[in-house]
């Protein structure tokens, strides 16, 4: 089993609830111990992250922890905004 402390990044896929076929990026806010739960699975809080591992919609998802891996890789750096000039009129 994976240590779930706050700030961990998973990688949420099927294996961990049939709901994720679309895998997604999820930044641990908590784990809700206080909520019941079938054998084996548990809430989380936490981000929903994009490709770029900014954070895009607080979720709370219901998952077997078995199924979740930890991502390892950084995310790439994000790239300058670029900066719109201003006119004087």
């Amino acid at each position: 089993m994976i240590d779930l402390r706050a700030g961990t990044v998973l990688h949420v896929t099927s294996a961990a609830s049939v709901q994720f076929v679309k895998p997604i990026f999820f930044r641990l806010i908590r784990v809700r111990k206080d909520w019941i739960t079938y054998d084996r699975w548990i809430w989380l809080d936490g981000y929903q992250l994009d490709d770029n591992g900014e954070a895009v919609a607080q979720r709370t998802i219901y998952v077997q922890p078995a199924g979740l891996t930890v991502r390892t890789k950084p995310f790439p750096a994000p790239h300058p905004r670029p900066r719109r000039s201003r006119s004087r009129a």
